[in-house]
């Protein structure tokens, strides 16, 4: 009997033990990113200049009319930055700017990253570096996953396409 009841309050011991175990995925919600923190997140956004139109700004060529190489007005090639959306993802959100010099991506900046925890501050000083180097490398949102990165991985290409679209690149 005596052996019963040990083994019973060891089993509930470990139970509670077990449930109450916080990991990465209890972390304290989707946080901002202490990078950078320049935009409200709401969408993708152009500010520069077009080559052939000599426009500037956050508000130039951006209409829908179909003149143009773009599609909109615009053509590409201009200088300047895209910031893109933000993706949210499991962990938290994920959001670039790229920076276009002659119709080229010359740097890609993180806004947003998860850091609701250690664990994604970790994981993204080490991911982070290597997503840029590969969409520098790839002048697209065609780059591989990072292994154990995959969410960010795939927030960051999301973001980064927005920003291409943006800027019109692709």
């Amino acid at each position: 009997m005596r052996r019963i009841t040990i083994w019973l309050l060891s089993t509930v011991a470990a139970l509670v033990l077990l449930f109450s175990y916080r990991t990465s995925t209890m972390g304290t919600g989707w946080a901002r990113s202490a990078i950078a923190s320049d935009t409200d997140g709401a969408g993708s956004s152009w500010s520069g200049t077009d080559a052939g139109t000599g426009a500037t700004g956050p508000g130039s060529s951006t209409g829908s009319d179909d003149s143009g190489s773009g599609g909109d007005g615009r053509v590409s090639g201009g200088d300047g930055t895209a910031t893109g959306s933000v993706a949210q993802t499991r962990w938290g959100p994920v959001q670039v700017k790229i920076t276009v010099t002659g119709g080229k991506i010359t740097d890609v900046t993180v806004l947003q990253v998860p850091d609701g925890n250690h664990r994604d501050q970790e994981i993204n000083d080490y991911a982070v570096p290597i997503l840029r180097q590969e969409a520098l490398a790839a002048q697209s949102a065609r780059i591989d996953t990072v292994s154990g990165a995959t969410v960010t991985s795939d927030g960051y290409r999301e973001s980064l396409q927005s920003a291409i679209d943006a800027a019109h690149l692709g």
